[in-house]
């Protein structure tokens, strides 16, 4: 292939702006408030949960302590009924002593009653406590979240501008390259990590850093200045240089 010398420097060009394009796709790949952001989303997401668990126990405690309660009250009322009844003198001997009787297993029963309901409100004041501390949690969470977001998204609305650019430019570029010469780069570009062209310095392949041996570096002299030289080691296009050695 036969390419001019000054078409043979602007693929260098290209290339270096290829190489730029890459690395800047590869910073927008790794911004390290990608991970920051996807760890928040993932506490914030788990935050929820357990508070939404969490508001769940503290409900069904609340019913629990209202039937607790309710539990004492009946117990309560059915202890106020017999002793009015104690009280009235109108029972005869036999139901006096069941009275008291009954009197003393509903005062038991108060009593567990009572037991049960200072453990459900200690569970209730638990459960009420760690809902808070969960609703503080989530809210922390979320405003880290918010702000990672709004970083992230300027972090990369500079690297789509940087993009955009480089873009532009090689678009520009490449559009002064002859076809064949740009489609030889591509292709190469595709199959050999992004890199299809490279400069010759000091004797040395800028693409795969290693040097010419005499025999390359004697074919190189006596190629005309048009030819378009490939390396015989890694394939790419090789581009003579002022820094070239040769």
């Amino acid at each position: 292939m036969q390419a001019a010398p000054a078409d043979q420097q602007r693929l260098l060009d290209l290339q270096a702006l290829d190489s730029k394009l890459d690395q800047l796709a590869h910073r927008r790949r790794t911004l390290p408030q990608l991970a920051e952001h996807a760890a928040l989303e993932t506490r914030a997401g788990q935050l929820r949960d357990l508070l939404v668990a969490s508001t769940t126990a503290q409900s069904d405690l609340a019913r629990e302590q209202r039937k607790a309660e309710a539990d004492v009250d009946q117990v309560r009322s059915r202890a106020e009924r017999d002793r009015k009844l104690l009280d009235s003198g109108s029972v005869g001997a036999k139901e006096l002593s069941n009275l008291q009787s009954e009197l003393e297993s509903l005062a038991k029963r108060q009593s567990d009653l009572e037991d049960i309901v200072l453990e459900v409100m200690e569970r209730v004041e638990a459960a009420d406590a760690r809902t808070a501390e969960l609703t503080k949690q989530r809210d922390e969470a979320e405003a880290d979240l918010a702000r990672v977001t709004t970083t992230l998204a300027e972090e990369r609305a500079a690297v789509d501008k940087d993009l955009a650019f480089a873009k532009s430019q090689r678009d520009l570029l490449a559009a002064q390259l002859p076809a064949d010469l740009l489609a030889l780069y591509e292709k190469l570009r595709a199959q050999y990590g992004g890199i299809g062209a490279a400069a010759i310095k000091q004797r040395r392949c800028e693409g795969c850093r290693l040097e010419l041996d005499i025999a390359e570096v004697n074919e190189i002299r006596a190629a005309a200045p048009d030819t378009v030289l490939r390396h015989d080691s890694c394939r790419r296009i090789l581009v003579r240089t002022a820094e070239s050695g040769l």
